[in-house]
């Protein structure tokens, strides 16, 4: 498994680019950011500022030049606004693993396009950086999250009781898990 890469990869879907994240997006990372609504599931400090913003996407692409992770900007085709997130935010390189991880903007829930950009994200793990397994991490109280998941082929795998600590309590969460061999069954990928 590698994250080498000429050029960072572009994806596209019907509805949204994928495309590297930048310093213009930190507006729309603030909203998203700083949402609680979106941040509920999300183990992460709400954002209190711009500031927040930028340092994050400095971070998010420290990491995508280093070759230790990567994130696309989920940008709306209709109007070239960054929406969301989503990336390898885990590797297990020896392993040939990755965990995919990913928020949107309230605003664009519940309309098919993170599952859009999930399953072209999915096709580019298997295909181009030749992963054997994609797993997924949630919070065992986003229900929406988990249908998301099994609606693109990932399997529940396991429930961990209490296993994380976020702002003073003790969290469940539910790994799920997706193979090659899988993606292929589900037409994700060839």
């Amino acid at each position: 498994m590698t994250l080498q890469f000429s050029s960072f990869p572009i994806l596209e879907t019907k509805r949204t680019l994928l495309r590297r994240i930048g310093p213009d997006d930190a507006p729309e990372v603030f909203i998203m950011r700083s949402d609680p609504e979106v941040m509920r599931y999300i183990p992460r400090p709400l954002a209190v500022s711009i500031d927040d913003a930028t340092a994050l996407i400095e971070m998010v692409n420290d990491f995508i030049d280093k070759n230790e992770k990567i994130n696309w900007a989920i940008e709306w085709k209709a109007t070239g606004q960054l929406i969301g997130m989503i990336g390898f935010v885990n590797l297990k390189p020896d392993h040939c693993r990755a965990e995919v991880g990913y928020s949107l903007t309230k605003a664009y829930h519940r309309q098919g396009i993170m599952r859009e950009a999930l399953l072209r994200v999915l096709k580019h793990g298997f295909e181009e950086f030749n992963l054997h397994t994609i797993e997924a991490i949630i919070d065992a109280e986003n229900d929406a999250s988990g249908k998301l998941l099994e609606s693109v082929g990932f399997r529940r795998e396991a429930f961990f009781r209490e296993d994380f600590l976020f702002n003073g309590h003790y969290r469940n969460s539910i790994h799920f898990g997706m193979l090659r061999s899988e993606a292929v069954v589900n037409k994700i990928c060839i």
